[in-house]
């Protein structure tokens, strides 16, 4: 988060959901990912369910606590068709995982992500390819454990640096846009709608 976004977000309630949305999810909603993991207190699920319906935005609820609520958003098509690519599903099958199809992808992982936090496996590094990070970034963390990053932003780099760089600067520049617009009083259900129309910022 930029320091010119901190500050913005200093003035808003952190505790509303659709600033968190901004914050945590705005690459998804300006159409830059194809998904976003978004961590709400437990209280907020209703009203995130009403914020995304129909707007094009799916979401699968991955973990739920006594307080917080972890949720995969995604962008349904685009998931799917990812998922199919002949480099992601033979990854997804040396996982373990039977199907590439994306309900039963969402479920095997689902599962795995909660048996992650209740320490019973290790880190399911599967969750890199949902949340569409390059494939070179997730097998060279996994090769690497962790270690020898060339940069770290919204991932790991381990690969193509300056060309994660440009994107990564896409990304600052989406969250500026969304949390601007939300601080202002737009509906998050609008600002997703505008971007969905366009694939361009500047209509804002």
């Amino acid at each position: 988060m930029s320091k010119e976004i901190f500050e913005i977000v200093q003035g808003m309630d952190p505790k509303n959901i659709e600033t968190q949305l901004a914050i945590q999810c705005a690459p998804l909603i300006a159409g830059l990912k194809i998904s976003n993991l978004l961590i709400i207190q437990k209280a907020c699920l209703r009203r995130i369910k009403r914020i995304l319906r129909d707007t094009g935005i799916s979401y699968c609820i991955l973990l739920v606590t006594e307080e917080k609520a972890t949720l995969l958003l995604y962008d349904e098509a685009q998931m799917q068709e990812y998922l199919l690519k002949q480099v992601i599903s033979d990854f997804l099958k040396q996982m373990g995982y039977q199907s590439c199809l994306l309900e039963e992808v969402l479920a095997e992982f689902g599962n795995r992500y909660r048996k992650y936090r209740r320490k019973e496996i290790l880190f399911p590094h599967e969750m890199g390819l949902l949340l569409g990070y390059p494939m070179e970034d997730v097998r060279g963390f996994i090769q690497n454990q962790g270690r020898n990053f060339l940069h770290t932003g919204y991932w790991k780099v381990y690969e193509n640096l300056a060309e994660k760089l440009r994107l990564f600067q896409q990304f600052e520049m989406a969250q500026k846009t969304v949390v601007k617009l939300v601080s202002r009083g737009v509906e998050l259900k609008d600002i997703i709608e505008a971007y969905q129309c366009s694939s361009n910022c500047a209509v804002f």
